[in-house]
């Protein structure tokens, strides 16, 4: 059952996916339909699931559930997997790589594997001070505090 995201608990899990470019604006006007009418249908163990989703900078979509007594996993992770790899082919994007980081170069987000990010590193191209995506964070607390973080302060230190 879709829920605005501010609406969710702190504890709410989420699950955060990066495209390796930006969505158009005609692309966002229909993963916003899309994502919604997933959202209304999406269940966890036949029982509604009060959830929600955000599209963050053209690039990431965030999709955030209120834990229940039955907790989110196995049928219900996996209809949600299908729906990201479904929107993958439609859009011709990448969204379940984790293995590229997106971090901000001014107001641009930039998108690199992470083999280039690490030489990146190295080459000094990013700082300790860069404000990279961390794209692990569980809850929705995790997202609003920890999502945007400088480099030192995300798992991407053990680079520098």
């Amino acid at each position: 059952m879709y829920t605005d995201f501010k609406q969710l608990p702190d504890d709410a899990r989420v699950w955060v996916y990066q495209c390796n470019r930006s969505f158009t604006e005609e692309e966002q006007a229909q993963l916003n339909t899309q994502l919604q009418d997933f959202i209304n249908r999406w269940k966890v163990h036949g029982k509604d699931l009060l959830s929600a989703f955000e599209l963050r900078y053209n690039r990431f979509i965030v999709i955030g559930a209120s834990p229940d007594a039955h907790g989110v996993g196995g049928c219900s992770l996996d209809t949600l997997a299908r729906f990201i790899q479904e929107l993958e082919t439609q859009y011709n994007v990448t969204l379940l790589d984790r293995m590229n980081v997106s971090y901000r170069q001014g107001e641009y987000i930039a998108y690199k594997n992470l083999s280039d990010f690490k030489k990146m590193v190295k080459d000094k191209a990013v700082s300790a001070q860069t404000i990279v995506f961390n794209n692990l964070v569980n809850t929705k607390l995790e997202y609003e505090e920890n999502w945007e973080v400088p480099l030192e302060e995300s798992w991407h230190n053990r680079f520098l």
